[in-house]
């Protein structure tokens, strides 16, 4: 990094920490205090019926207190990052940065706490008195040998989990990535021969946990700044060195490394060099730990040997060994099942679901996050990204089985796969209200036909369907192009074996589809030549015509383009028997629950007679989520009291329903604040029909409808399924170009649900 660059990356992480307000962390109350009755609840005189519960059973702490899902991240700032011994007041920065991971990561709430006290058994002490406030301690950035020291006797006394992340952490990480380079290099860890550079607590620890994985004592050759740990040396030795001695005459990192399997370094820069990685084994494995200038460099070590396995600590390198990968998990998954520590059989859990997951398709989301790296289980990816969704899901219920196992979870769980399901929701927002929708899409079979067929998106969405649906996937795309993607998003679909691939440029079906498209066509002004040119050209088109020919079930496009444009096509080919696009109902998934929005594309400013069709279609289609609808007709006008163009046709569209008899609440003509607010509601028309919030809005314009939804999205942090095109039958869904890969998921679970009847 240039001076000029580092100056600016300095300013710019000081200013990070200092606006707009100091810090990363604040409190924030969880139950509302509002008026003298929460206050009553929340502390005298209802606090104490909290208190005597769990003075009778402590075990109810988890249960009315935060304390279940609380960690202390604890330091005395003696070995912070490569800062060295800075002091607890310095430290706070990186412990407030851990408890900002805890939460992002693993929605584990984290104090952090920073002592001044340098002796080992004293801060043990102090950390000890904290057990009543927390479910679980992590400790972090102590010295060894002091933090070993501290671990025991905290281990020892406290009925909670106790871990040393700089130790455990980063040997869970380096487990994981070892399990993997051995899988790619063919090795097993019984047979390979291992030399560490640095006898510090990671390092250590990582042995240790080689040991535990199968790696045999005898094959560990252990060297630090003195060279080869060996029997009777006395110089800056330890017991947790001691451990590791050899019997043997070697004395040097150069005369050990012959014939090694992996090189371990938890050290410094420049300690291994190319001509030591020539005397290791066939294809080693080099894991060059040290921040933030490694053991050696990867094109180093690739001058020498172009086929090593290589990771390091650093995130501009492929195979960063990064402990976010474990401990917010470890510490999720021992905080659900109340346990009483983290132990090996819950650290050896925590491995087995990090290298799993790396072997797995990777996640759409992880690959938005790395946009442009190769996220294909190899030697460049042995490990997970820290931004891959499915990390919480996999290891923490890894972590809970392992803890229930073992007879370490004072509140085992009923249900793994429920709780792994929990889990996943917690990330993935749309999970819990989109469970009815893939429940009953899972009792039928359909075939789907995307016309973005080469959008990347599409191609996860695929392959996701495969995994989770029993739908069947149709690509409209270029066959080099698509394969060209797959490999490149590393996904394991294939063209015919596991989707149908429609060539746009040559297939046999292009005369059949092009006539199709000229039948329906012609009086409409439709040549020979133009209908075969938009059936060469045009994939929306196509998959239309698959649809109406009955070789798919229902369209989806729009990836890409303008909604109306795609929607020229579906109205031109698809609207038979009475079918016709009534609106676009969008759910948006916000903090406080689902808020339908319509119509948000079809009608620019629909007549009194569409909005009652768009009020019934979107009563349907809210039916199929599992929600009885609540529907608030939304204008500038609010109950007659503006004679404006949008409360006219408000009111029009509510006499048409009122004379409808049908089964769902609405009401109307209204504001949004009112259709959201019940009290300010029964404030200006007592008596009104909704009860509660509306949870469905459908507005005068698709002005006011997509500027709603707009804002929700983007300001609101909204996450939209759909849009749905109402009144279609599941014959095609029209898609905007923000949607995700997850999101086209939902959209093909929805293309095979049923609408539900209102009316």
């Amino acid at each position: 990094m240039t001076d000029g660059k580092h100056d600016a990356f300095r300013q710019g992480a000081l200013d990070y920490h200092a606006f707009p307000k100091p810090g990363k962390l604040e409190i924030r109350a969880t139950k509302p205090l509002a008026n003298g009755y929460d206050l009553a609840r929340a502390y005298s005189p209802g606090v104490a019926e909290a208190c005597v519960e769990i003075e009778r059973d402590p075990v109810a702490a988890s249960r009315y207190t935060a304390r279940g899902n609380l960690v202390a991240v604890v330091s005395n700032g003696s070995a912070v990052l490569g800062l060295g011994n800075i002091g607890a007041l310095a430290s706070k920065p990186v412990m407030e940065g851990k408890a900002v991971l805890f939460k992002k990561f693993a929605n584990v709430d984290c104090f952090d706490i920073e002592v001044n006290e340098s002796d080992p058994e004293k801060l043990a002490e102090i950390v000890c008195s904290l057990e009543p406030t927390f479910g679980a301690i992590n400790l972090e950035d102590i010295k060894a040998p002091d933090c070993f020291i501290v671990e025991r006797i905290c281990r020892e006394r406290m009925g909670i989990p106790v871990f040393h992340d700089d130790q455990h952490g980063t040997a869970i990480v380096v487990g994981a990535a070892a399990t993997n380079a051995l899988h790619l290099a063919g090795k097993r860890f019984a047979d390979i021969k291992v030399v560490s550079t640095g006898g510090g607590a990671a390092g250590i620890a990582c042995l240790n946990m080689l040991l535990k994985l199968g790696v045999k004592r005898e094959n560990v050759w252990l060297c630090d700044i003195n060279g080869l740990v060996y029997e009777a040396r006395t110089e800056d030795m330890n017991p947790q060195k001691a451990a590791y001695a050899q019997a043997s005459d070697l004395r040097t990192l150069d005369e050990v490394i012959a014939g090694a399997d992996l090189f371990l370094g938890l050290s410094g820069p420049g300690v291994l060099t190319p001509a030591m990685v020539e005397k290791m084994a066939e294809r080693p494995i080099i894991f060059a730990l040290a921040n933030p200038a490694p053991e050696i460099l990867p094109d180093d070590v690739r001058s020498v040997t172009p086929d090593a396995i290589i990771a390091t600590g650093r995130s501009d390198f492929p195979n960063q060994v990064n402990n976010v990968l474990c401990f917010p998990f470890i510490f999720r998954g021992a905080l659900d099942v109340g346990a009483t520590e983290i132990n090996d059989a819950m650290q050896i859990g925590c491995v087995e679901g990090i290298a799993a997951l790396a072997r797995a398709t990777t996640s759409a989301e992880a690959a938005a996050a790395y946009k442009g790296e190769q996220l294909t289980f190899g030697p460049d990816y042995l490990i997970p990204k820290p931004f891959d969704p499915r990390l919480i899901g996999v290891v923490a219920s890894s972590v809970a089985e392992a803890a229930m196992d073992s007879g370490v979870a004072t509140r085992p769980l009923d249900d793994l796969e429920t709780y792994k399901e929990r889990l996943n929701q917690s990330v993935f927002r749309s999970a819990l209200i989109m469970k009815p929708v893939f429940e009953s899409a899972a009792t039928t079979t359909r075939k789907l036909v995307f016309a973005e067929g080469e959008d990347e998106r599409v191609l996860r969405a695929a392959q996701a369907m495969l995994e989770d649906t029993t739908d069947t996937p149709t690509l409209i795309g270029r066959p080099e192009v698509v394969q060209m993607r797959i490999e490149r998003a590393g996904l394991t679909i294939r063209p015919e074996r596991d989707f149908e691939l429609i060539n746009p440029e040559n297939d046999r079906r292009y005369r059949d589809y092009w006539q199709s498209y000229l039948d329906r066509m012609q009086r409409k002004g439709v040549t020979p030549d133009l209908a075969r040119a938009i059936l060469r050209t045009n994939t929306t088109a196509i998959g239309a015509v698959a649809v109406a020919r009955g070789e798919a079930d229902s369209l989806i496009c729009g990836t890409f383009g303008q909604y109306l444009w795609h929607l020229n096509y579906v109205q031109q080919l698809l609207c038979d028997g009475g079918l016709h696009p009534v609106g676009a109902l969008s759910l948006m998934i916000l903090e406080d629950g689902p808020l339908f929005i319509a119509d948000t594309h079809v009608h620019a400013v629909p007549t009194p007679d569409q909005i009652v069709e768009t009020v019934i279609a979107a009563a349907r289609h809210v039916g199929r989520f599992g929600i009885a609808p609540k529907i608030a007709l939304c204008s500038g006008s609010q109950f007659g009291n503006l004679d404006s163009d949008s409360g006219r046709r408000m009111r029009a569209a509510l006499d048409i329903l009122d004379g409808m008899a049908l089964d769902f609440t609405y009401e109307g003509e209204m504001h949004v604040d009112a259709a959201l607010d019940p009290a300010l509601r029964e404030r200006i028309f007592p008596g009104n029909r909704l009860e509660g919030a509306a949870n469905a809005l459908v507005f005068a314009s698709t002005d006011a409808a997509g500027a709603t939804r707009n804002i929700l999205k983007t300001r609101a942090g909204g996450l939209e399924v759909g849009p749905i095109l109402m009144g279609m039958g599941n014959r095609a869904f029209i898609v905007t170009p923000s949607i995700t890969a997850r999101g086209l998921l939902n959209v093909s679970a929805l293309a095979g649900t049923p609408v539900h009847h209102y009316g």
